[in-house]
């Protein structure tokens, strides 16, 4: 097992560092230097402070949930839990490390690690459905003349993922007997571990069902993470001087973190990067625009994570 990881993890660094050598080799190195030496300080800050306020949303968000199971954990834990969640997803290479310790960290007062894991998962699941509908809302807006250029990805494709993720999810809270009849047809997979962690999940759902409120509460704090997380970006562009609209951006932000959920780059380095570059030649912009922005984006994650460093070493 330990041999296929580290097979696994070699594929991952070449897809990685082979998309990262190709997108600096068309670049001019000392352009890309030019615009981080000129980076607006304050406009950073502002950055940093945003992604502050989208941790916030975030957990409360996952209290929504965890409040509709009867779950009371304090909101200092929630917090502290993201904060050291997000820096195991930015130095480990994967981003279930990050899911493994919210899981944790809630499993003693949910009773049961399959409940706990059951809330992840949904609490997941709206922060991608959020993500889409921003994507799909912004890409609209820009196609009706308010973002200058046109759209460089098709509008019907967006709203068609957002309406095919609703419709599951849905199926998931409406019928979640579903999963288990699906599993019993696919027979690799209908081992009893799997079975009885998507026996919590249906358990979970059936409960929620009876918590409309707390869905719709849920996802409303997913789009305000979401939208936050744009505004991140909005506040890296403006401190870059990059010209580029926010509608434009409240499109590509969402398209690349949905590409780097495809387990084929370590922590989405790469793949993240190349959605940007595509998304702003798209756009007639440079390319060095896409990748400082992508970077340094990227570095300000890294910088902002390290809290969650210290916070974890602090409990141990």
């Amino acid at each position: 097992m330990a041999s296929k990881s580290r097979v696994v993890f070699l594929l991952k660094s070449t897809v990685s560092i082979g998309l990262l050598a190709v997108l600096f080799a068309q670049t001019d190195s000392s352009s890309l230097y030019d615009a981080m030496r000129r980076a607006s300080l304050p406009w950073l800050a502002a950055a940093l402070a945003l992604y502050l306020v989208m941790i916030l949303a975030s957990a409360w968000r996952w209290n929504l949930l965890l409040m509709a199971q009867r779950i009371s954990v304090s909101g200092w834990t929630l917090v502290s839990s993201f904060l050291v969640a997000t820096f195991f997803n930015s130095f480990l290479p994967s981003n279930i490390g990050g899911d493994v310790i919210r899981i944790r960290d809630t499993t003693q007062p949910a009773g049961s690690i399959g409940r706990a894991t059951a809330i992840v998962v949904i609490d997941r699941a709206m922060g991608l459905l959020g993500l889409l509908l921003v994507a799909a809302i912004s890409g609209s807006m820009a196609v009706i003349g308010m973002a200058g250029p046109a759209l460089p990805v098709n509008l019907p494709w967006l709203w068609l993922a957002f309406a095919m993720a609703t419709g599951a999810f849905l199926i998931l809270l409406l019928a979640p007997q579903t999963i288990l009849t699906v599993l019993g047809y696919v027979r690799f997979l209908n081992r009893d571990a799997i079975v009885t962690r998507v026996r919590k999940l249906v358990d979970m759902m059936r409960a929620f069902r009876a918590q409309p409120v707390a869905l719709v509460s849920c996802f409303a704090g997913a789009l305000v993470a979401q939208a936050v997380l744009v505004a991140f970006y909005v506040a890296i562009a403006r401190s870059l001087d990059i010209p580029i609209s926010p509608l434009h951006l409240a499109v590509v932000v969402p398209m690349s973190l949905v590409v780097q959920l495809l387990p084929v780059s370590v922590n989405g380095f790469g793949v993240r990067e190349a959605t940007f570059t595509y998304y702003f030649a798209a756009l007639h912009l440079p390319i060095e625009s896409a990748l400082v922005l992508s970077v340094v984006g990227a570095g300000l994650v890294l910088v902002f994570s390290l809290s969650g460093g210290v916070l974890y070493v602090a409990r141990r």
